[in-house]
């Protein structure tokens, strides 16, 4: 399905949290068996879904190759739908101050984030990044994730677009409908940063090249935000 949809390079980002064990050998073990199926037209790679209990804060201190995406240093890191305590913020902070770069995953779809957007635009400020869902852009996850998804988008305020598969069906690895989609509505060279080149560093643990500019003059919730000049950063 994905080589079909023009997809090269796949990160297993299974969770890891209280909820959801997470034993990285395990998920390595299981990329080796389908890399070798296939090798050469596909490239895959593990990560997780990191949540900020203290169980991970205290093992990735140690370890952190065992959550980053593709063992480098780039991490997912998922809120829960139900509390953001402040001491997010701090937690964020010593994540970065380790050489870490988190990326705050589908903000669009935590009914807590879309009602408290001030939170992501502090955590992007303070060099975090955001990655929202291929199909929020598209209507699939309800229409309030998909207007704040294009918010967003005009504040400068996403650096990622992914697919977040769950299966074949609802929740498909597929991503060429919503790359379209951003450039029919953004311009070509947006999807092409969203969706490759940003992705591919992340990916290779390299500098994101293309940092959208963060709107400084749009009230928290979006309704005045403009769109706002690009600018690529190398």
């Amino acid at each position: 399905m994905a080589i079909s949809d023009g997809i090269t390079h796949v990160v297993g980002t299974p969770h890891a949290s209280n909820d959801h064990m997470f034993v990285p050998e395990l998920v390595r073990s299981r990329r080796d068996e389908l890399q070798a199926e296939f090798e050469g037209r596909l490239t895959l790679a593990t990560g997780c879904d990191f949540h900020l209990s203290y169980e991970n804060l205290q093992e990735i201190r140690h370890a952190p190759e065992r959550f980053t995406l593709n063992q480098k240093n780039y991490l997912l890191v998922e809120f829960a739908d139900y509390s953001i305590p402040p001491s997010l913020d701090q937690s964020l902070h010593e994540l970065q101050l380790a050489g870490l770069h988190p990326i705050i995953t589908h903000p669009e779809r935590n009914p807590l984030i879309r009602s408290q957007p001030e939170r992501l635009f502090k955590w992007l400020r303070q060099g975090c990044y955001a990655q929202i869902t291929a199909q929020s852009l598209l209507g699939k996850f309800g229409s309030a994730a998909k207007e704040m998804s294009e918010v967003w988008l005009s504040s400068g305020a996403v650096h990622f677009v992914a697919s977040d598969a769950h299966n074949t069906t609802s929740r498909p690895l597929k991503l060429k409908e919503t790359f379209d989609h951003l450039a029919a509505a953004w311009g070509q060279d947006v999807a092409q940063a969203l969706l490759v080149e940003n992705p591919k560093a992340a990916f290779e643990g390299q500098p994101v090249p293309w940092v959208p500019e963060l709107a400084e003059d749009a009230d928290m919730d979006g309704s005045t935000a403009r769109r706002k000049k690009r600018f690529w950063l190398f």
